[in-house]
């Protein structure tokens, strides 16, 4: 048995330049409009932006209670980079390691998450499909904000 930990990575294109994509994360007024899976909203975010800096986002799904994510900035290198631990219900409370790379490709910007350190393959399945409706409602509100609708 391997003791290698599930991880996960997802690249996106989306339709703004590098220094907006990489402020949309950097921000609690644009976190707040897509930082959120499939019907969910992001009830309260909290970002102290800062190696050593904690944040906090609350995804809150009607009926239920919120879902409560917390981390810590490791590495912060604007506009190209932010490597952060993610604690949730779907770590069971353990850290995990997500870097997300912005890399410029003219007016457009490739984003690349990786998500290291998932306890279980449960963890995995539950972030894939979490990170990747958040990353679709980031290219669609970053789309919306440049002016480019989609």
């Amino acid at each position: 048995m391997s003791d290698a930990q599930p991880e996960l990575k997802i690249t996106r294109h989306i339709l703004a330049p590098q220094p907006v994509v990489f402020d949309a994360w950097t921000t609690v007024e644009s976190m707040k409009e897509w930082m959120c899976p499939e019907g969910t909203t992001a009830s309260f975010v909290e970002l102290d932006v800062r190696v050593g800096g904690a944040f906090r986002i609350n995804m809150h799904i009607a009926g239920m209670e919120d879902l409560v994510h917390t981390g810590v900035y490791r590495e912060i290198l604007p506009p190209e980079k932010l490597v952060f631990t993610w604690v949730s219900q779907h770590t069971h409370y353990q850290a995990s390691l997500v870097t997300v790379e912005f890399r410029a490709q003219g007016d457009t910007t490739e984003l690349v998450l990786t998500q290291q350190q998932l306890p279980d393959e449960e963890a995995l399945r539950l972030h894939m499909d979490g990170w990747t409706t958040v990353l679709d409602h980031l290219a669609t509100w970053l789309a919306q904000q440049q002016g480019y609708g989609l």
